[in-house]
């Protein structure tokens, strides 16, 4: 017999921990709708995540290296998806509701413009005095207004629970804060293993794709970051010599390995120190439990001032994303003038949200590769990215 949705909330009732975040406790959504025959509400909200259109527009998307540069290295949608195993992984360690972290984890990114973080700074600065722009907060506007699919509903209409550990405690509706005296400091613990889950991934894969571009060594990691040192020791230790290319997965992945036994060893004696009961206890505790220790934070300083020094501003990625940027201007000064010439969906909203915002929507949505297809149309081979 299949598993109806009540069979599945007691199963969670009867296995996670009391201070998780029960899918049969959601505060529910904006918009009313009849519950799920077969799916938590949880469950619900991470289909509609994975089915949405820009979901599937994060595979043309940049992590760090310019999409397309080359076939191996990841892409912002490879990169939700390992956050969404590793925070999977630290909520059923925790006995937490896996379900909550990992859609939290699959939506975090939504909101990301084309040319990843240069291109946010961008489209920041060309909506100075108009709002500004800023990838979470686009990330909570495509699920609740951008998204066109349902008959009844614009977005996602995802349960707040989701739309809370997107929004850091700004949803649309339903904020615990305005009731009843409930004073929100920070979001489930589910919402902040996602968060840390993306640090986690962000750093650990980007020495992998700097590794296989060739713009970082393992012999520089060995001397200078001492967490890549750590882990190469331990590899070492327990394999001897393997070839490189096993010997450099098995060195991020111990890395990584090192990183979730650090995050759920102090997060366990944070969460028991501060006696716990139930969600909303944690959401009224001073400070998040899901943290690293002291120590391994230190560690991961260093090696993030090793990647922004030796990756993230090397000439070889920097130099593309220099050009992204004027791409970026151009279509957006072009647009400006010629408005009509937006998409459809974008320019309805013009009247409602002004020019600006509607352009700034309009291209946030573009993909990386239809971006510079749409420039080169536009402006032809003025930038070159091949």
């Amino acid at each position: 017999m299949p598993r109806y949705r009540q069979e599945l909330e007691q199963i969670e009732r009867q296995t996670l921990a009391p201070f998780a975040q029960y899918s049969g406790d959601t505060r529910g959504r904006q918009h009313p709708e009849e519950p799920p025959l077969w799916r938590t509400q949880f469950q619900r909200d991470r289909d509609r995540v994975i089915h949405s259109r820009a979901f599937r527009r994060l595979e043309y998307k940049t992590q760090v290296f310019l999409n397309g540069t080359g076939d191996h290295l990841r892409t912002r949608l490879t990169h939700t998806m390992e956050v969404a195993a590793i925070s999977r992984n630290i909520a059923s360690a925790l006995r937490l509701n896996t379900d909550l972290a990992e859609t939290i984890a699959l939506a975090h990114d939504l909101g990301h413009s084309p040319f990843g973080h240069k291109g946010e700074t961008v489209l920041n600065q060309l909506m100075r005095g108009h709002g500004g722009f800023e990838h979470n907060h686009h990330s909570l506007r495509i699920v609740e207004a951008l998204e066109q699919k349902y008959p009844n509903f614009s977005g996602l209409n995802l349960s707040w629970e989701v739309l809370e550990g997107l929004a850091k405690h700004q949803t649309a509706f339903d904020r615990p804060g305005v009731k009843k005296g409930f004073i929100a400091k920070h979001p489930s613990l589910e919402a902040q293993i996602a968060n840390l889950a993306d640090e986690i991934t962000y750093y650990s894969h980007d020495l992998d794709d700097g590794l296989d571009s060739g713009l970082l060594s393992e012999q520089e990691l060995c001397k200078h970051v001492r967490i890549w040192a750590q882990a190469a020791q331990s590899v070492k230790k327990k394999h001897g010599k393997l070839p490189e290319e096993s010997r450099r997965y098995f060195i991020i992945r111990t890395l990584i390995d090192m990183q979730i036994g650090d995050v759920l060893a102090t997060s366990e004696r944070l969460i028991t120190k501060a006696r716990v009961q139930s969600a909303d206890d944690v959401r009224r505790f001073a400070k998040p439990l899901i943290q690293y220790s002291p120590e391994r934070r230190k560690l991961n300083i260093e090696l993030r001032k090793y990647l922004y020094k030796n990756l993230y501003f090397n000439k070889v990625v920097n130099e593309p994303h220099i050009r992204a940027k004027q791409l970026l201007r151009d279509l957006f000064g072009y647009y400006l003038q010629r408005p009509k010439e937006i998409g459809d969906q974008a320019r309805k909203q013009i009247r409602k949200l002004g020019v600006h915002r509607a352009i700034c929507d309009y291209i946030a949505g573009m993909t990386d590769r239809y971006a510079i297809a749409e420039h080169k149309k536009l402006f032809g081979d003025k930038l070159k990215f091949a």
